[in-house]
């Protein structure tokens, strides 16, 4: 099995398409979103049916929480770019409608699933202990146990920092996927985790977003 797995998508739907078109070019037959789908834009509603259409599952981020729960109208702020990020919040709701913001607000904390070598992947937006706080690469092995907690799965699928990695603590493989959105300059993160009885395969991709993939051809 190939699952290929990313995060922090932010409304950025011509990234999502591109990262998208390079999973199936790859193979992969699952898409795990480990949250952060849709705000601050500039595409929410095209980003959610690009997401819908891949089947993915999906997490929820600090960000999908954020844009389902809070009301524009009864925020202030006190600079011009806590005013720009309410304007979004307000443009984000209002293109998403009601419908898709209780999905949102619905989307589980975590997604496990069983690894054909006999173990379980954990996805989740931030740690397992508390997935409001991001597993960063300069963490040390001690805070990183802790944000593990007691029952972490012996691998732990992120994202939230933006900073993808891939990292041993314990017993556990922690794997951050990095940002669809938020990557370097002209690129977006995804990574491909392939499953067998032998064990699991880690590829972190950086991916150029100015450049046509070529799809499988179907039959």
């Amino acid at each position: 099995m190939r699952l290929f797995c990313i995060s922090d998508i932010h409304g950025h739907a011509k990234a999502l398409d591109r990262v998208l078109a390079v999973g199936r070019a790859r193979g992969c037959t699952k898409v795990l979103v480990a949250g952060d789908l849709c705000f601050p834009g500039p595409e929410p509603l095209l980003t959610w049916k690009l997401i819908t259409a891949s089947h993915a599952h999906c997490v929820q981020g600090l960000a999908d929480r954020a844009v389902a729960v809070l009301d524009a109208d009864r925020l202030q702020a006190s600079t011009d770019h806590e005013r720009e990020r309410i304007d979004a919040l307000r443009r984000c709701r209002s293109e998403l409608g009601q419908v898709i913001l209780a999905r949102l607000e619905r989307l589980p904390k975590t997604f496990r699933m069983a690894t054909e070598d006999g173990g379980e992947l954990l996805l989740v937006h931030g740690a397992p202990e508390d997935p409001t706080v991001s597993m960063t690469l300069d963490m040390p092995d001690a805070e990183l146990a802790e944000l593990l907690g007691d029952e972490p799965a012996e691998v732990v699928v992120c994202g939230g920092s933006h900073g993808p990695f891939d990292r041993t603590v314990g017993t556990t493989r922690i794997v951050n996927v990095g940002s669809v959105g938020e990557g370097p300059e002209g690129f977006a993160h995804a990574t491909v985790i392939a499953t067998s009885p032998a064990g699991i395969e880690v590829e972190q991709l950086l991916i150029p977003l100015g450049m046509a993939v070529q799809e499988p051809q179907a039959g």
